[in-house]
């Protein structure tokens, strides 16, 4: 629907490049067609063959499964675009040979060969015109508004508009002249003669029959405008009716096509050379207006990870591969980072060590993490950290919770790899249209001297957020080049300080809480530079009653249980043996979910309180329910408090994989259609199907299709080459694929029977397919003519229908030194392409495939995979989605691939921390169930007085885009899914640790 809002409304002040009244009287116009004449005949000639009627339901059902994808959506991405044209494309070629729209009364191979013909003429025409305009323009003879290029693509789509109204109108009107009338009967026999009273009664006697208003329609409206004879000059250049050799009556369809390129013209030439659009602006008010509300952001979709064509991917893939095999054990940025150290006090004082926060009273501070993925996501959730104070509603009560004086980031910064495009595009923009960073700021200076304070004042006395931020997995594929250029030597994200300087760092905060952010790496665990560190300010800063939060990027307790690993050694060492219970809580991301898992009080000695992973900050989500069985971490028991999503509503969600697996990810299409094609290469052709079609019951073809399915499998196994080498290499991609936690046994038989649903999808649609052909071959729809078919039937049909006594095609011919006809000739061969398979298969099934050349068999391969591939695009997804499915729900495997590929925005979520006057922590997790997809600039931010030099973190409404409906705006939206406090003063073996459950 945008793009016919787009077609059909003004938008800008310069006028559209194409008559929007031209479209609309053509899509009009097609629809009074269609239903006075077409849905006539088809009552009167339906044709009652099941087979014919079956097969169409299995073609047009298998090429809406291949288009429903892209339904709806904007044809920004160029593969949807490349796929709305292929599908035309090889649809139209398929139906055009099936007999039921000859029984329907509509000839699609004139009706193909007519548009292509008008289409390339149209073409050649306009851009004709084009040439010599601008070169009016340049010789300055026209206005200067002219030198405005016209778009190629609204060319080509005005010629379409112009050949589908020539095309609708022959089909229903026909191309023959009709006989004039006298001037008084072509007067009264128009379209308002049927509205006089006295002929009321007649006029909806032809409304009830609407094929004889259509043909009133045709006689009245588009009669031809005369005989050559009344226009001598143009007797050369016209196209004459059927039937020129008694008359000289100029055709119909060419009077239409006259017109509408007349219109096109004479619109262009009016609005480019008269300056329409200097005369006529826009008054700066209402411009400012329109602009407001056209105004959006321009937010990335959420990361395509099934995608077979992104670079983005294979450049995360390859990232990955020399992360491992070079940073990981060889080089390490940590170990440069503690080098660069000045001297170790001063190191640890100046680039590690942050106390600015430990004198203030009431504190607040937020944590989040893994964000950067699509722009809608992480903006509301940086919309929600942004705003002065969040007023949400309790069950019993009304909670004001103000903004963080502090941003904690718990990684995974950009996805799929970190770049700078990844980290401008995916974190940094949505963080400055929540909060936009101070006006004088220039986001390609470096940060020299960190922290750079406004103003020039310290850190202590700097009141405005900021925010500390350790690097995640993702953050490490390029060693942490982009983290470190971004992070560790910018100083601001959007209105956030960011004092640090390093990938890690220790914070002190009011009534004894510290923070402790380590830098994990790849390797899961801190290295030793950082263990001196931390376990030095342990025991030297850190006091006996004081309590830590360590934060890292991977929640070890989860990942650990769930891959049955040990990991983090090193931080296991520092929680037991240097902080000694002082760790009341664990912060992590990667996972993203929110999950809180709280000890149970024994006689045991607990190291941590609470273990908390909150990684909603825009990326993608994360099942809960795989989870919901941990309950043991350094010894202690653990029990789940909270959980969002919950984990029925997890579990639920993970049923999309089945119905909506290819709508997110259509390009996977690119990988799996591959894949099919290559596991039955070895089978085309099927010559031997007779024992199919001559069974007489429905369950006698069902028996034979069923067996020769076995058959072909058994074919791959013993003379296959290509065909079994696929499956051997999909068998041991599908082995691999399963997780290592599962035994080896278990993943043999998974990857068998994941193999095995694939190949026989793929052997039942080459069946269909070959069926499908076969049975058009036996009645001589297919294989009868050869190569080129629809041109060299054209050709015999043209001059009857489109006679040409004055040799007009064969002057265009030699003007165009052959030009005009080869195009035509070959636009209409792409149609042939069943016509190509089905000759080739003749040949081959009567000569072998021997007798067949290289260059016949590419084109028989090419013409059975452009339909193989739409065919089986729906099936393989379809395959792999259920998989997913049964994968995460009954086997709790696959969390990571079965979730990534629902790229769900929604469920989203931040934890904020309030320490309070007596020094206990009230910590709420607030979240956004549905996050919006369409933005439009905030009035009130928009409306708001600015002063100069002013910090945006000053104004009331600091975020620059509200949703476009206010009731979903996630302001108004957000909950709060858990609360619970941590008392300062609690004892490990206390007999509760004060957390409710999620509400």
């Amino acid at each position: 629907m945008e793009s016919v809002r787009t077609i059909l409304t003004h938008r800008y002040p310069y006028p559209h490049e194409h008559s929007r009244h031209a479209i609309i009287a053509v899509v009009v116009g097609c629809l009074f067609f269609i239903s006075s004449d077409n849905m006539h005949t088809l009552i009167e000639k339906l044709d009652n063959n099941i087979k014919w009627w079956s097969m169409y339901a299995c073609l047009l059902g298998f090429f809406y499964f291949f288009s429903s994808p892209f339904i709806g959506k904007t044809i920004k991405p160029s593969y949807s675009n490349f796929s709305r044209w292929y599908i035309a494309w090889i649809l139209v070629a398929a139906l055009y040979h099936l007999p039921s729209f000859q029984s329907m009364g509509v000839d699609m191979r004139m009706n193909l060969s007519l548009f292509l013909t008008i289409y390339v003429s149209s073409i050649l025409f306009l851009l004709v015109f084009h040439v010599i305009f601008l070169g009016l323009w340049y010789l300055g003879l026209v206005s200067r508004v002219a030198g405005r290029r016209p778009e190629i693509w609204t060319i080509f789509q005005n010629c379409a508009v112009l050949s589908v109204a020539c095309c609708v109108f022959y089909s229903h009107c026909g191309n023959s002249a009709i006989l004039k009338q006298s001037p008084y009967e072509r007067k009264t026999s128009g379209w308002f003669s049927l509205w006089r009273k006295e002929e009321m009664n007649s006029w909806l006697a032809k409304f009830i029959r609407m094929n004889e208003l259509k043909d009133q329609v045709c006689s009245s409206w588009f009669a031809p405008v005369g005989s050559a004879s009344d226009y001598p000059l143009l007797s050369k250049w016209v196209i004459y009716g059927e039937g020129a050799g008694s008359s000289d009556e100029i055709s119909p369809i060419y009077s239409l096509w006259a017109t509408f390129i007349g219109l096109y013209i004479a619109n262009y030439v009016v609005e480019r050379s008269t300056g329409w659009a200097l005369t006529h602006p826009l008054s700066v008010e209402e411009y400012e207006k329109l602009k407001k509300k056209q105004m959006k952001p321009d937010f990335l979709d959420m990361v395509p990870w099934y995608s077979g064509t992104s670079a983005d991917l294979f450049k995360t893939v390859f990232d990955l591969l020399v992360s491992v095999t070079v940073f990981v054990g060889r080089f390490d940025m940590r170990m440069m980072q503690a080098s660069m150290s000045k001297s170790e006090k001063d190191g640890a004082a100046q680039d590690l060590f942050y106390d600015h926060f430990r004198e203030r009273d009431d504190f607040w501070f937020d944590f989040m993490a893994d964000t950067g993925d699509g722009g809608n996501s992480s903006y509301s959730v940086a919309r929600l950290l942004a705003q002065p104070f969040l007023r949400l509603t309790t069950d019993d009560s009304m909670v004001f919770l103000p903004r963080g004086d502090l941003l904690l980031i718990g990684g995974d910064l950009a996805y799929p790899n970190p770049s700078a495009f990844t980290y401008e595009r995916r974190l940094f923009c949505p963080f400055e249209y929540a909060l936009q960073p101070p006006p004088w700021y220039k986001p390609e200076q470096i940060a020299v001297n960190k922290p750079e304070v406004p103003f020039g004042s310290s850190l202590k006395q700097y009141d405005g957020p900021q925010t500390f931020i350790i690097p995640g997995n993702h953050d490490w594929f390029d060693g942490l080049h982009t983290f470190m250029r971004y992070i560790c030597h910018k100083s601001w994200l959007g209105g956030w300080l960011m004092p640090q300087k390093k990938s890690y760092f220790a914070l002190q905060l009011p009534k004894g809480w510290w923070v402790f952010g380590l830098d994990l790496a790849l390797h899961g665990d801190i290295d030793v530079y950082q263990f001196k560190f931390f376990s030095e300010l342990a025991n030297t800063k850190v006091g006996s009653d004081d309590t830590v939060i360590i934060m890292t990027h991977e929640p070890t307790w989860l990942l650990d249980w769930y891959w049955n690993n040990v990991s983090g050694k090193n931080v296991s060492h520092l929680i037991r043996d240097y902080l000694k219970g002082r760790c009341k809580l664990r912060i992590a991301g990667d996972l993203h979910h929110y999950m809180r898992h709280s000890y149970v009080p024994s006689d045991r000695p607990v190291y941590v309180q609470h273990l908390l992973v909150n990684g909603c900050g825009g990326a993608f989500l994360h099942p809960t329910h795989v989870f919901c069985n941990f309950k043991e971490f350094l010894g202690n028991k653990y029990e789940n408090r909270a959980a969002y999503p919950s984990i029925d509503d997890s579990s639920r969600i993970a049923l999309g994989n089945i119905l909506k697996f290819r709508k997110k990810n259509w390009q996977f299409d690119f990988i799996g259609g591959i894949i099919y094609f290559v596991l039955v290469f070895s089978l085309f052709p099927q010559c031997k199907l007779d024992h199919i079609l001559r069974d007489d019951s429905f369950s006698g073809h069902l028996r034979s299709f069923f067996a020769t399915v076995w058959g072909s499998f058994i074919y791959i196994l013993e003379h296959s080459y290509v065909s079994l080498l696929g499956a051997l290499l999909l068998l041991v991609a599908a082995i691999t694929f399963v997780p290592s936690k599962v035994s080896r046994k278990k993943r043999g038989i998974i990857g068998i029977l994941h193999v095995s649903a694939h190949l026989s999808a793929a052997l039942i649609l080459m069946l269909l397919l070959e069926l499908g052909v076969e049975t058009c071959i036996r009645h001589k729809l297919l294989a009868t003519s050869g190569y080129h078919t629809l041109y060299q039937w054209y050709r015999t049909v043209e001059s009857e229908h489109f006679p040409d006594p004055t040799g007009l095609r064969a002057r265009i011919e030699q003007w165009t030194f052959g030009l005009y006809p080869a195009c035509i000739k070959y636009l209409m061969s792409a149609f042939d392409v069943p016509e190509v398979m089905a000759v080739t298969r003749s040949n081959i099934c009567k000569n072998g495939m021997d007798t067949l050349s290289r260059g016949g068999a590419a084109i028989y391969y090419a013409s059975v995979f452009l339909y193989f591939w739409v065919f089986s695009t729906p099936v393989v997804s379809l395959v792999f989605g259920s998989y997913l499915y049964i994968c995460i729900n009954w086997l709790h495997i696959h969390f990571d691939e079965a979730f990534s590929s629902l790229r769900i925005a929604n469920y989203k979520s931040f934890t904020r921390f309030h320490i309070n006057r007596e020094g206990d922590m009230e910590v709420y997790t607030l979240a956004v169930d549905k996050v919006p997809k369409e933005w439009k600039l905030d009035p009130d931010w928009d409306g708001e007085p600015r002063q100069p030099q002013q910090m945006s973190h000053l104004r009331e409404y600091p975020s620059k885009w509200s949703a476009a409906t206010p009731i979903q705006d996630p302001v108004n939206t957000v909950k709060i899914v858990d609360h619970f406090v941590i008392h300062r003063t609690d004892k490990p073996n206390s007999a509760a640790c004060n957390g409710s459950a999620a509400r």
